[in-house]
């Protein structure tokens, strides 16, 4: 049994259990190190543990105490993966003293949808992920020996193909031998709604879609299916990487677009339109959090260095302003749908593949919400890269910024997860700035060693 939950950067973190063990854990709980929860993306470790709180306010973390996950059997998945039976189940993250653990990531989403039902509202989700199928170069190829703030080096990769034939039948036919029984592991064992696979415009880039879930079976489901897919493909000599933008020529950006709207109890679409609008006024007002806090929120959605490369004004179907507009593929929001229609929803353009599901599907509904509550509604923008329009953060640095400064992630998160995601983040950043300086020709086809090294296999 393999029982675990995701760190603050999106990781499945696990330990293998007897199923003696596991029976165990279920009325007890699992131990667990705090190292997932406080370490950078690196494994550097940015907060001092040995003062009182760890520097995150939190006592039972002094001097790196244990913590407890308590396994949800509604995730339970087993597989029969070459002659090995195993399963995964996801847990939720307690103190010792069995209050829900402030650093939890699956809690704030769990939180967050509480108050959304209070108010007769549920949060319905598609997802639309992109991914780059890599061949490993020597299949036991893992990478590099890393340590502490130092990533093991990228393994050597080529590329499955040539790319740039979009939705190619002869790329698509090609690679569907290797894809077609990673579908169905997603499908029969993880029991995910996999709803198309299909071949992008880069080399080797697929995107998987699912059919809408709860936002809480989304989230558990991209953490399942992201670490599954992984492991399939290095098992047959591949790498399966949701790097945004890998360090390769002729690289195209890599996005995870989040569908997104509201149903009421019943299951009734809110943002479907009786009038000559778009979306009802409900969806209007959904679409106008989204904008609002597009800024303060983007770190949630772009966690990582290289994730911002692919908001460069070059890549004219990934935003870079904060802007809405209907069927508009260059802009953040793309509204789909229309008076009427009862598939009307929103999508949202600005996410990266690697993104902490719980957290960046948590901080699209906070915006949405608050939008709702405020009860406005912002005019569409016809030119999605309109240089009047705000921009979104350029940078991981910048987006930090602005997400220290927002009084909607301070509530969504807490005080304490919030610091500790700035503070990781922070030490992500200062790493790669540190290395940039100190590496003048660091540039190779838009993409650093640095960002290749750190991202690119763990991810």
């Amino acid at each position: 049994m393999r029982v675990g939950f995701g760190d603050p950067h999106g990781l499945l973190r696990t330990k293998v259990l007897s199923a003696k063990a596991f029976r165990s854990s279920l009325v007890n709980g699992l131990d667990m190190s705090p190292g997932p929860l406080i370490f950078d993306s690196g494994h550097a470790l940015p907060n001092d543990i040995f003062t009182a709180g760890a520097g995150l306010d939190l006592q039972e973390l002094t001097g790196a105490g244990d913590f407890i996950i308590v396994p949800d059997p509604l995730t339970l998945r087993v597989s029969n993966v070459d002659g090995v039976r195993t399963a995964v189940v996801l847990s939720d993250e307690y103190t010792r003293a069995g209050t829900p653990h402030p650093l939890s990531s699956r809690g704030v989403l769990k939180r967050l949808l509480a108050r959304a039902s209070h108010k007769g509202l549920h949060p319905v989700i598609g997802l639309e992920l992109e991914w780059y199928l890599l061949r490993l170069v020597d299949p036991l190829d893992r990478g590099g020996v890393g340590g502490f703030g130092v990533q093991g080096g990228a393994p050597k990769v080529e590329t499955v193909n040539g790319g740039y034939q979009f939705n190619s039948d002869t790329l698509m036919a090609d690679v569907l031998p290797f894809l077609s029984p990673l579908g169905q592991h997603l499908e029969r064992d993880l029991r995910l709604p996999l709803r198309t696979m299909e071949h992008e415009s880069g080399p080797g880039q697929i995107e998987f879609t699912f059919d809408p879930l709860d936002a809480l079976e989304a989230a558990d489901g991209i953490l399942l299916a992201r670490s599954a897919l992984k492991q399939a493909c290095l098992r047959k000599g591949h790498l399966a990487s949701f790097m945004s933008v890998p360090g390769f020529p002729g690289a195209d950006p890599s996005g995870w677009h989040l569908h997104q709207s509201l149903a009421d109890p019943a299951g009734a679409n809110l943002f479907v339109s009786d009038s000559a609008q778009v979306l009802s006024d409900l969806g209007m007002a959904y679409v106008t959090g989204l904008i609002e806090h597009g800024a303060e929120t983007a770190a949630l959605a772009i966690p990582t260095v290289n994730g911002y490369r692919r908001l460069d004004p070059v890549n004219s179907l990934s935003p870079e302003r904060l802007v809405w507009s209907h069927e508009n593929r260059g802009a953040m929001v793309r509204v789909l749908g229309g008076p009427h229609d009862s598939s009307s929803h929103v999508e949202n353009r600005i996410g990266e593949p690697a993104a902490n599901p719980y957290l960046y599907i948590a901080a699209q509904i906070a915006a949405g919400l608050a939008g709702v509550d405020r009860g406005r509604a912002t005019a569409p923008t016809f030119h999605p890269h309109d240089a009047t329009a705000p921009p979104l953060p350029t940078d991981l640095g910048q987006a930090l910024s602005a997400l220290r400064d927002s009084a909607l992630v301070s509530e969504l998160l807490g005080d304490s997860l919030r610091k500790n995601f700035l503070a990781l983040k922070a030490s992500e950043w200062e790493r790669y700035t540190k290395w940039a300086a100190g590496a003048p020709d660091r540039e190779a086809s838009g993409v650093s060693q640095w960002e290749n090294d750190e991202y690119l296999m763990v991810y």
